[in-house]
């Protein structure tokens, strides 16, 4: 059997995991790991400017491709860098594995230089963590490290490993194991049969259906499955913001996204539904508005693959918890044994009602803002920008206006291209989120939209882009304020702009781009706009850093903000609400 350090054990269980890359930034407690990175060719390390950047680029790795990310960080400062990317992913349910290095064993618990407890300050935010005792324990931890993360409900797995379990001069047997067992750890796979066919029954007598999908669907790899049951059922199809692109956004069964800023067909079709599928979605308060005015005259059949979410916020009539493949796989079976379809005659009607709806208030219908302004509108950007990459781009945002607008406005046909932080909603995940998505997919369009104050949050990272050839198109819609507070600020507090404005004080991003050895370029006339996109994404080899002045005074709409209302109470403009 062969023998190896702690090291040399940790990073050939990666490999033997099936790792590809790592992110990260070295330091002292983890410099033996670093050194057996150094001798060995098949985990290629990715180095970051910032430990925060490592861990929005594994998360937006895993996003972009369904595996697990994996980040590597010192100990003390390096590993409380990486706790906001930790929640993000936590938040998300991202699988992710962070290997933080700790002071030597000896040390722990004496205050030691560059010492924190990884393992307690991360536990709020991680689904499990390992503080490593003994090299030998290597294979064994990693391996459930990375099943822990991938299964079930996905999430993030720290690894702490003090420094001398990994000292080069200290070796043992390392093998891996080929499988692992978790006595404690059993996630289902398989929804209840009987609770599905009493899902399908529900669907099939439903005269108002809604089916409304999250995140799960995307990370469960259901898209395919969800498009066949719609399409089969011809019922209509609404995703939260996690789960945009798990139905096709250009389809006619498609409502748009729901929520604070979805679209007034979807909130209010969700409100006078009769029957919710709701799959791989947790109810969250952005969708909900007030619970006790959720839907209220609506049956609820939740799909979860996590049984915590069924009824956590809002009680399911038919709870079912399972992977969601599984489910809609055993639910299509079902609908198509039978001869039994939902009233034709009552979905026509429920259609032509959504219509009307769309047609009155839809922002796909005609445009709900002013289209003869001189100034260039955000939504004139990102309509622009799905035109110059035929709708096929990778898209991450950062958090803000911008990103609502993307979401609203990028029409994604496919799972896996919109990569956002919905959960936490954190500033600065945006460029090492497309980044991390560039190192997975080397010839894809992946473009950030960002706002003037997220950028900022993470911009060291267009050095990260230069070292490794990363040619992200960055897109900053720069209303020189914090957008969305100002929008906020507008609406409940008087337009007193507490601290949302930038006055004079930001840099010149065409010079900041170029400074890192990119492109820059400056928008400030709507007549421009298009040309200037396409100049952008015809350089495909470079980064190009495009600062687009946007109309400073706009809002996004629609939006829900009345105090104690329902999904159906929105703001559709600055003077139109329900």
């Amino acid at each position: 059997m062969e023998m190896l350090s702690g090291g040399d054990m940790l990073i050939r269980a990666l490999r033997d995991e099936g790792v590809e890359y790592i992110f990260g930034y070295p330091g002292g407690a983890a410099l033996h790991i670093y050194d057996a990175i150094f001798r060995q060719q098949d985990v290629k390390h990715i180095l970051v400017r910032h430990e925060q950047a490592a861990t929005h680029m594994a998360d937006a790795y895993s996003r972009s491709t369904g595996r697990v990310g994996t980040v590597l960080v010192t100990s003390g400062p390096g590993a409380t860098n990486a706790i906001t990317g930790i929640a993000t992913a936590y938040m998300d349910s991202i699988p992710m594995v962070v290997i933080s290095g700790q002071v030597q064993s000896h040390l722990i618990g004496e205050d030691a230089f560059q010492e924190t407890d990884m393992v307690g300050i991360s536990r709020p935010i991680v689904k499990h963590s390992f503080m490593v005792k003994h090299a030998s324990e290597i294979p064994e931890i990693v391996k459930k490290a990375y099943f822990i993360a991938a299964t079930g409900r996905p999430g993030p797995v720290v690894i702490d490993v003090p420094k001398d379990i990994t000292h080069p001069a200290q070796t043992f047997p390392y093998e891996y194991p080929d499988k692992v067992k978790i006595r404690s750890y059993t996630p289902a796979t398989r929804g209840h049969s009987g609770q599905i066919k009493k899902a399908v029954q529900l669907l099939l007598g439903a005269k108002r259906p809604v089916i409304y999908t999250g995140g799960g669907v995307v990370q469960g790899n259901a898209s395919e499955l969800l498009t066949q049951l719609v399409q089969l059922l011809d019922f209509p199809c609404t995703n939260t913001l996690m789960g945009l692109g798990a139905y096709p956004a250009t389809d006619k069964r498609f409502l748009g996204m729901l929520g604070m800023h979805g679209t007034f067909e979807a909130n209010t079709a969700m409100h006078h539904s009769d029957v919710i599928l709701a799959i791989g979605a947790r109810f969250d308060d952005r969708v909900t508005n007030t619970v006790s005015k959720f839907c209220p005259n609506a049956k609820i059949i939740h799909v979860d693959i996590d049984p915590a979410s069924i009824s956590k916020t809002v009680v399911a009539d038919v709870p079912i918890v399972g992977a969601v493949d599984s489910v809609l796989s055993e639910m299509l079976a079902l609908i198509q044994e039978t001869d039994e379809r939902p009233d034709a005659e009552a979905i026509a009607a429920w259609w032509k009602q959504i219509n009307e709806w769309r047609e009155r208030h839809g922002i796909y219908t005609k445009p709900r803002y002013d289209t003869a302004s001189e100034l260039i509108k955000p939504q004139d950007v990102i309509k622009a920008i799905w035109d110059v990459t035929q709708g096929d781009a990778f898209v991450t945002s950062d958090v803000g206006q911008h990103q609502m607008f993307t979401a609203q406005y990028y029409k994604f046909d496919k799972p896996r291209r919109w990569i956002n932080s919905g959960g936490l909603g954190t500033m600065g995940f945006g460029l090492p989120a497309a980044m991390g998505v560039q190192i997975a997919h080397r010839d894809a369009t992946v473009v950030c939209v960002t706002g003037e104050g997220s950028i900022q949050m993470c911009i060291q990272e267009l050095s990260t882009c230069t070292q490794y050839h990363l040619p992200v198109k960055v897109i900053c819609l720069n209303n020189q304020a914090l957008g969305m507070v100002r929008q906020w600020q507008d609406m409940q507090y008087s337009s007193r702009y507490a601290e949302s404005l930038y006055e004079d004080s930001l840099p010149d991003f065409i010079k900041l781009a170029e400074a890192y050895g990119h492109v820059g370029m400056r928008v400030t006339k709507k007549e421009e706009l298009k040309a200037k996109l396409e100049e952008c994404f015809a350089l495909k080899d470079r980064v190009v850093f495009m600062d687009i002045m946007v109309d400073q005074s706009e809002h996004v709409y629609p939006m829900q903000v009345a105090p104690n209302g329902s999904m159906r109470d929105m703001y559709l403009s600055k003077t139109e609400r329900t």
